[in-house]
């Protein structure tokens, strides 16, 4: 069944294409923070409506440090456990299914 396995190789570049593209999202999210830029740009505006869902559940569940949000970092680390666990078991899978 060769072509299950082009399934899931397939799947596991899509899955780590998507979060690649997401953690460069959350880096523009902090650079944006450092900065303060202007919150009525458009680009600005996609950046927090595309991290706002999965940084706030982060947030609520830190302690509070003394003014510093290390929800992104908790977030970039929770990608790289994605791209390393579930991706590379896509591939594996894929491989073990003969593609």
């Amino acid at each position: 069944m060769p072509i299950v396995g082009y399934f899931f190789n397939a799947l596991g570049t899509v899955i780590y294409a998507v979060l690649t593209i997401y953690m460069y999202v959350v880096i523009a999210r902090v650079v944006i923070s450092w900065v303060n830029a202007d919150p009525y740009n458009q680009i600005v505006m996609f950046i927090r409506n595309a991290t706002d869902p999965v940084l706030f559940p982060v947030q609520r569940r830190l302690p509070s440090m003394g003014g510093l949000d290390f929800s992104p970092i908790v977030v970039l680390f929770a990608i790289m456990f994605l791209q390393e666990f579930l991706v590379k078991s896509l591939f594996y899978i894929g491989r073990s299914l003969g593609a």
